[in-house]
């Protein structure tokens, strides 16, 4: 088996790359709390784990990888020196709260500003001595095609629902862009490999800016800790399917341990993009989401981020937010303030609020005068057409609005579009009656959340507004039902933000409200919010991530795949690959063999459409069974008339049909059927439900069997046909209770058929005709691959054999694919399986011949 890439990842991924000058590939090397730092000199070492650890003796860092590193900088106009400063209002340094505060943080980014060629290394040398940071230098060309590119132009839309539109090339999907995107991802991961310990350290990478950075850092260390939290939307397979590179990103994100995500929609339809484009099920197992991958369980993570309530009640307790608030509070006078922050983008809906605004007047008159909406608009993070076309429309209508229903003193819109401080934003929001937030799509927005906690107040604020000590605290929100944080405040007056009379409605009710139920309200997401700040986020996503990785070091890992399909295959050191070599050393060995090959899914690819097998099938089958010293039998779940046609060529070939009901030893003898199950009469019972279920089902179809009915639903609608299955399971066994059978789910099928009849009967019945014939076997080899080939695998693991035997049979229980099993081994798929036996059926010169055939077998045939 190989264990790494023999082409370069990056070039693999991108095809000609961009002739991006290299950033420096080390950092200086520099003393910091846990010693020096190592030089990574080699990124293309084998990434086996033995050779890459660095010592144990190290101290446990958290290491944050961001976009940009929670830093101000300002470049000195006098001494020409850069000065930096941390950004209070950064999440990635708010997060540290929840760590233990003896932890080492470190951050890996960029910087908002352009540092000279010259100027880099002093100032990385700075920046990890005194902030502990290390800065990600992207040439200016580079950065502008990754963020304002790749980022802007086709994730940020496309997660947020809208399809991606290149400005330059109309809707051609432009992959220079698309490159950029990777060497921008490399470098973020060449900075993180120069500072991780992979044995202690844990990586949180954050959100679309990075989703291909674990390919990189999986790839050079195999069990590095690492998570990932997505701060924007998920969007749904049919949106996100429609994106060129989606397979890359999303098997990229399959490379970390963990993945975080705001809300269950969000992580619902990743799960579906997995399913329907990488055929992954989840499972839910002690209420966590877990996606099975190469022996691998990735876990999926739910939790909405919070604030830091320590940097509101300090903005609201300064001096400079209490004389805001009393300058607001004269300035709107006997007037509710209902109050809208938002930056300027075209998803945060502030035009839709604004007409929202225009609906109510216009159906109250009688709050004309007495209502003031305030539009705080936050700077735009990023550039565009779209952006001022928005901005635009906001100013217009706003002038609309005051020019209708304003008056000498009164303006019924108010913008504010300049750089807010936060102590303003605090005073405003502890005047403000109501909050608005409006986005059409937004991935958690916690404009409500500081909302809440400014409600709630500080003696300091209480007292500067003139509001009693004593006195109840109120809040009203009218939020979008589209942003990450409308799950979690379930007090809020939820609207569609494209209904505009329904957001209308939504103010009036909301300003109106009564003080008492404004009161219950507030306490409850109050409560809410405080207890699940930004600190309870960060401590709970690092402990299900320490959890996730547990099980690193009890398995046995391999790096496999080419460029960004890299990934990593994880074996229990007890399930091992089936070698030619060892299996064909007991094979020459023995004299009386017995050999079980399931039929689809082993010696017959599931996804091929013909099914008939190929001339090569045949002649392998046929070469074993002309060796009398085999006895080899095909067990399938298909029906006798189709193997015994399809396995004519095979004179001594044994068939078990329907799973074990009919029985054939060879072409020349007749079929046996099984006296376990005589009375058929269930099938009036169950084939009406199953046709039920077919018509329902678009892609579905019953297979009826002499003794078995088997409902298919390969080729209906993932979602829809693993639903109808469960139910169709329920309503199966709940008629059939009391008849003589049992309902089975399988891959892609639900099975009902008599009850006794399982492949693992099969071979014990054949077995065991062995041994009473004076020929017990002393090599046994069983191959299938679902769950009704275990029974074989339990079968001739536990058959007893006659005392007389001296040594017991060597055998080889094999299953196709890497998944939980009780076979001993695996072959990767049935090209592998075909592998093999021709390997038992050509000369002995075969055993000079290098392991590497088999390992050469490629493992992307396995999704």
């Amino acid at each position: 088996m190989f264990s790494r890439s023999c082409i370069s990842l990056l070039e693999l991924a991108s095809g000609d790359m961009l002739n991006f000058p290299q950033t420096p590939r080390s950092l200086p090397r520099v003393m910091n709390i846990e010693g020096i730092i190592p030089d990574v000199k080699n990124s293309d070492r084998s990434n086996n784990e033995d050779t890459n650890v660095v010592p144990s003796e190290c101290r446990e860092k958290k290491i944050i990888v961001a976009n940009f590193l929670p830093l101000h900088a300002q470049k000195d106009s006098k001494s020409g020196r850069w000065c930096f400063s941390f950004d209070e209002d950064s999440i990635y340094l708010q997060l540290k709260d929840g760590f233990s505060s003896g932890d080492v943080v470190m951050y890996v980014g960029s910087l908002k500003v352009d540092i000279d060629a010259s100027e880099q290394e002093e100032v990385s040398q700075k920046l990890l001595e005194d902030f502990n940071c290390v800065p990600t230098f992207l040439p200016p060309e580079l950065h502008k095609k990754y963020y304002h590119g790749f980022c802007k132009q086709y994730l940020w839309p496309l997660f947020h629902y809208m399809l991606p539109m290149c400005l330059d090339h109309s809707n051609r999907f432009d992959r220079l862009l698309w490159q950029a995107y990777v060497s921008a991802n490399k470098i973020y991961a060449d900075k993180v490999m120069e500072v991780v310990n992979p044995e202690n350290d844990y990586v949180w990478v954050h959100d679309y800016h990075l989703m291909i950075l674990p390919t990189f850092l999986r790839r050079r260390f195999t069990r590095v800790k690492l998570g990932f939290f997505l701060h924007s939307p998920f969007p749904s397979s049919e949106i996100y399917r429609t994106l060129p590179v989606r397979d890359e990103i999303l098997r990229a994100l399959l490379n970390v341990d963990l993945i975080g995500f705001h809300t269950f929609d969000y992580a619902r339809h990743f799960l579906s993009c997995c399913s329907r484009m990488l055929g992954l099920d989840y499972e839910s197992k002690r209420g966590y989401i877990g996606l099975e991958y190469f022996g691998r369980t990735v876990y999926i993570k739910i939790l909405p981020v919070g604030i830091h309530m320590g940097q509101l009640q300090s903005a609201l307790n300064h001096p400079s937010s209490s004389m805001k608030a009393k300058e607001i509070q004269e300035h709107f006078k006997g007037r509710k303030l209902i109050l809208g922050v938002d930056d300027m983008d075209i998803f945060k809906g502030i035009s839709l609020k604004l007409l929202a605004m225009e609906q109510l007047l216009q159906q109250h008159p009688e709050l004309r005068g007495k209502v003031v909406l305030v539009q705080i608009i936050n700077p735009a993070r990023s550039t565009g057409k779209d952006v001022q076309e928005a901005k635009n429309e906001t100013y217009s209508t706003t002038r609309r609005i005051n020019e209708v229903f304003g008056f000498p003193g009164y303006e019924p819109v108010v913008l504010i579009d300049r750089n807010v401080p936060f102590h303003e934003k605090t005073a405003y929001y502890s005047l403000a009656e109501c909050c608005i937030v409006n986005a059409v799509r937004d991935g958690m927005n916690l404009i409500p959340y500081q909302y809440i906690i400014c409600r709630q107040g500080t003696p300091d604020m209480d007292k500067a507004i003139g509001s009693p000590l004593d006195s109840p605290h109120t809040s009203t929100l009218v939020i979008s039902e589209f942003i990450g944080c409308s799950p979690s405040l379930s007090g809020a007056i939820r609207v569609n933000p494209w209904n505009i009379e329904a957001v209308a409605d939504a103010l009036n009710v909301a300003i109106t409200m009564p003080d008492l139920e404004k009161q219950l309200r507030h306490e409850k997401h109050y409560k809410y919010v405080s207890s699940h700040d930004v600190a309870y986020w960060a401590r709970s996503f690092l402990q299900d991530l320490e959890r996730a990785c547990k099980d690193h070091y009890r398995k046995r890992c391999w790096g496999i795949g080419f460029g960004l399909h890299f990934r990593i295959l994880s074996l229990s050191p007890s399930f091992r690959k089936l070698s030619i070599d060892h299996i064909l050393s007991a094979y020459k060995r023995s004299s009386r063999r017995a050999i079980f090959l399931d039929y689809d899914g082993t010696i017959m690819p599931e996804t091929s459409i013909v099914k008939t097998p190929s001339p090569e099938v045949i002649s392998v089958l046929h070469n074993l069974c002309s060796d009398p010293k085999n006895t080899v039998f095909i067990v399938s779940g298909r029906g006798q008339d189709s193997l015994s046609e399809w396995f004519a060529q095979c004179e001594n070939l044994g068939i078990a049909a329907e799973h074990g009901y009919f029985i054939r030893w060879s072409r020349k003898s007749n079929w046996e059927t099984s006296s376990l199950a005589v009375d058929l009469d269930w099938k009036h019972i169950a084939e009406p439900v199953m046709k039920l279920y077919t018509e329902a089902t678009d892609g579905s179809y019953i297979e009826s069997k002499e003794s078995a009915l088997v409902w298919h639903h390969l080729d209906a609608d993932p979602d829809f046909g693993s639903c109808q299955a469960k139910e169709m399971l329920d309503h199966l066994e709940n008629v059939l209770a009391n008849e003589p059978v049992v309902v089975k789910r399988g891959q892609h099928i639900v099975e009902v058929k008599p009850q006794g009849v399982t492949k693992g009967l099969v071979a014990e019945k054949v077995l065991s005709m062995m041994v009473g014939t004076g020929k017990a076997p002393d090599f046994v080899l069983c191959i299938g691959d679902d769950r009704s080939d275990e029974d074989m695998f339990e079968s001739i693991s536990s058959t007893a054999y006659s005392s007389s035997q001296h040594t017991p049979p060597e055998i080889f229980a094999c299953t196709v694919g890497q998944k939980p099993s009780k076979a001993r081994y695996y072959l990767d798929d049935t090209v592998d399986v075909m592998t093999l036996l021709r390997g038992l059926t050509t000369d002995s010169s075969l055993k000079s011949r290098s392991n590497a055939e088999i390992d050469q077998v490629s493992f992307e045939h396995i999704y």
